[in-house]
């Protein structure tokens, strides 16, 4: 599958319904116990992760493999992976299911590390956050010398038990909702069948 820069993806494309259902979700489940200070102290530490990986002048494959571990830390890769997954979740087996969300989060990591290689130099810092239903966005201003800023919002929950994020908006362009989408379409040249495409996700990205 050919990456487009984040910059260059149509904006159109976002007002489909899959953000909205991943939020949905997290609405639908009680409370709120994550606060403002949480939310924004855990994305302080996200960000500095990622600026340490990028500066760090490792091998390619040694950054995606820490990314890889930034994600399954600070990321709630399950939720995540759900939601792109979309409605065949509900009839996917609990091994599928398992698997999928394995391959996703190493092509989430591949792909996402690599966009994230061009703030290599950026200084960022936490400037704001918001209560959003039954989350928090936490804005970002990335500051890259010779451009202007720009606004990278994360989206973080409690809802799994743990502080996590689970939607990122860089530049406007909603990531959960382009996944939703792009793993769709995938499916949909398979026909439906879940387990080619899981094998296929492991080399993506």
């Amino acid at each position: 599958m050919t990456l487009m820069p984040i910059s260059s993806i149509d904006r159109r494309r976002f007002l489909i319904a899959g953000g909205a259902a991943a939020l949905g979700l997290l609405a639908a489940r009680p409370g709120l116990a994550l606060s403002q200070a949480d939310a924004r102290a855990l994305i302080g530490r996200v960000m500095g992760d990622v600026q340490r990986i990028i500066n760090s002048g490792q091998p390619e494959a040694a950054m995606l493999r820490e990314f890889e571990a930034l994600f399954s830390r600070f990321g709630d890769v399950p939720t995540i992976a759900r939601s792109a997954l979309g409605p065949p979740a509900r009839n996917a087996s609990p091994a599928q299911l398992a698997a999928f969300t394995e391959a996703f989060r190493g092509y989430l990591a591949r792909k996402y590390g690599r966009q994230f290689r061009r703030f290599a130099g950026a200084s960022a810092q936490v400037t704001g956050a918001r209560q959003i239903q039954r989350h928090w966005e936490v804005i970002t201003t990335m500051t890259m010398r010779g451009e202007p800023p720009f606004e990278v919002r994360w989206h973080v929950s409690d809802m799994s038990g743990r502080n996590l994020f689970f939607n990122l908006i860089i530049e406007g362009v909603n990531l959960l909702a382009v996944e939703r989408q792009e793993i769709g379409a995938m499916l949909e040249r398979r026909r439906g069948n879940l387990d080619p495409m899981i094998q296929d996700l492991r080399r993506a990205g």
